[in-house]
């Protein structure tokens, strides 16, 4: 693959050109040069293979209908990235659980517990759901924000 750079003669050409080279406009403005990628007809995917193959499907039905939200075209801004992009890096990216502080609840519905999650785009809604020994759920609800990053 080339990046192609104040080329009068292939700058902002875009296609294929015969079956050796395909020719792109990135969105930072670079033509992009590669070559005609090529496959064996009678290839077979593994297992592995065919389970990615679905979730990129997933992640590419997602990002069709969230590249309009405001939170994935201001992530995009400034950046090579177009909202598409991130929002499909953001569902491969699962937000993540740091840190659970229970020292400020004593086991009485109400009393606080701190979690501490992330994500790479935002942590939109934590969940709490308390459970006993039989997996019985004792108490549930919504986590309040306060703050933070």
């Amino acid at each position: 693959m080339a990046i192609v750079r104040k080329n009068l003669v292939i700058q902002g050409l875009s296609g294929s050109l015969g079956d050796q080279l395909v020719i792109r406009q990135a969105k930072g403005g670079q033509t992009v040069v590669a070559t005609t990628p090529s496959f064996d007809s009678d290839r077979e995917f593994s297992e592995a293979q065919l389970e990615n193959m679905e979730r990129f499907r997933q992640a590419t039905v997602y990002a069709k209908d969230a590249r309009e939200e405001d939170v994935y075209v201001e992530k995009a801004e400034g950046t090579p990235q177009t909202a598409y992009n991130v929002a499909m890096a953001d569902w491969f990216h699962t937000p993540e659980v740091l840190e659970i502080d229970m020292s400020a609840w004593g086991g009485v519905q109400g009393q606080i517990i701190r979690i501490k999650a992330i994500d790479d785009v935002q942590v939109a809604q934590v969940n709490v759901v308390i459970t006993d020994e039989q997996g019985n759920a004792i108490e549930q609800g919504a986590a309040n924000h306060e703050g933070g990053l």
